[in-house]
């Protein structure tokens, strides 16, 4: 072969050089997370979580090196049975499983774990680019929303029976695919419309947003008042809010457990329970705003050593940067993830076949989902949620997970001319 055609002249370096980047920074921060100023600590030491995500590291270079191995066809010809060995994954782990924190979301070997919610993400992925690739998918009929929906919201349903919550949410990303892909606008509207309400109604009494709505529709209808169609549209809309207003008691009462209840608290008023369920925002927020503009420095972080923020090496590993690399720091940090999606969404949108575009937009939606909820959490932005931030969270499914997701399109991608002649 020539050196031309080979395939490491035909990868995205960038995309490459971002990730190691990333890896190894998590690394680093990982490591200062669990070290202590008193006790001789080495970061290689397999007994701190450092040790041990390096191994976690050395796993996701074996599996780079396979995915680079492996025919760039394979993954579009066995997307379907990759999806249907997840699923039953799945449901394996609600009947076999073990339960931690709350969700039995885990095979447990020896000192080895592995979440299978965490792989499901990547298989979604490939099922639904797989099916709008291959079948004559128009998302303007209705019945093909159903129909490409149920790829979604089967493993999603499988996730929130383990009470895995936070990552059954990242499922909600592969509505990026499917706007990209034809879905109207009204979808997406709708459900941000719903979500915004959801969230004023925690924040505002729910009579004053009833009878806001209620004047509000009333000015649209008198405006309208010779367009039967308009008004008849308006009241509907009404309806449907005010129906939204009055169920948020419902749900957050009856459908979600206590904790998922205390974190919407922490979010909408967290200085009402500092020592209780506002603890874990309220330590964030501190350790992130200690950290001032250039930070405390490496190992320095005075929140971190004395253990003030829960789950720091896993949900809240953001403070770390916060804290000890301050305001530069973290612009640094968001910085690279947005160097990281908007190369992603690039290679995505250069690809010549569908099945490699429609992968790679799941890809950008689910990093995307994962970077902003993960940061936005711990600044108080969002209801804490059990969402890893990519390759810096402690843990090797998340690890491992965003590695085939990253380097399945970057294989796909490093093919993306061959495809011509096929």
């Amino acid at each position: 072969m020539r050196r031309q055609d080979s395939l490491w002249n035909r990868v995205d370096w960038l995309l490459i050089a971002v990730f190691f980047i990333l890896v190894i920074l998590g690394w680093l921060n990982i490591y200062a997370v669990v070290y202590d100023v008193e006790q001789e600590q080495n970061i290689f030491s397999f007994d701190l979580n450092s040790g041990k995500q390096l191994i976690w590291i050395a796993g996701s270079l074996v599996i780079i090196i396979a995915i680079m191995i492996l025919d760039y066809k394979f993954f579009d010809s066995f997307a379907y049975y990759i999806y249907a060995v997840v699923l039953v994954l799945l449901v394996l782990v609600l009947l076999v499983g073990t339960e931690i924190a709350g969700n039995q979301s885990w095979f447990v070997f020896g000192p080895v774990r592995l979440q299978p919610s965490e792989f499901a993400k990547f298989a979604t992925a490939l099922a639904v680019a797989k099916y709008f690739s291959s079948n004559n998918v128009r998302l303007d009929r209705f019945k093909d929303q159903i129909k490409s929906s149920l790829f979604v919201l089967v493993p999603l349903g499988l996730i929130v029976l383990q009470g895995d919550a936070g990552t059954a949410m990242v499922f909600i990303s592969f509505i990026i695919v499917y706007y990209r892909e034809g879905l109207p606008s009204f979808y997406v509207i709708t459900g941000l419309s719903a979500a915004i309400i959801f969230i004023l109604t925690l924040l505002v009494d729910q009579i004053y947003l009833t009878i806001g709505v209620i004047v509000l529709a009333t000015i649209v209808v008198v405006i309208n008042n010779k367009r039967l169609k308009n008004i008849g549209i308006t009241i509907l809309a009404a309806v449907l809010v005010i129906g939204v207003i009055q169920s948020v008691d419902y749900v957050i009462s009856d459908v979600l457990k206590p904790h998922q209840q205390n974190r919407l608290k922490a979010l909408v008023n967290p200085d009402a329970d500092p020592l209780g369920y506002g603890w874990n925002v309220t330590q964030s927020k501190i350790a992130i705003g200690s950290g001032g503009t250039f930070g405390k420095g490496f190992l320095e972080g005075t929140q971190t050593k004395f253990d003030f923020v829960p789950e720091q090496s896993t949900d809240f590993i953001f403070c770390t940067i916060g804290e000890e690399h301050g305001w530069a720091g973290s612009f640094v940090l968001i910085f690279l993830f947005l160097v990281l999606m908007v190369r992603i969404i690039f290679l995505a949108e250069r690809q010549k076949s569908n099945f490699a575009r429609i992968y790679g937009y799941a890809v950008a939606g689910i990093f995307f989902f994962h970077f902003g909820i993960n940061i936005g959490m711990t600044i108080g932005l969002f209801p804490v949620a059990g969402i890893p931030l990519p390759f810096f969270s402690y843990g090797g499914s998340s690890l491992w997970s965003f590695t085939i997701l990253l380097f399945v399109l970057i294989k796909l991608d490093a093919h993306r001319m061959q495809v011509l002649t096929r």
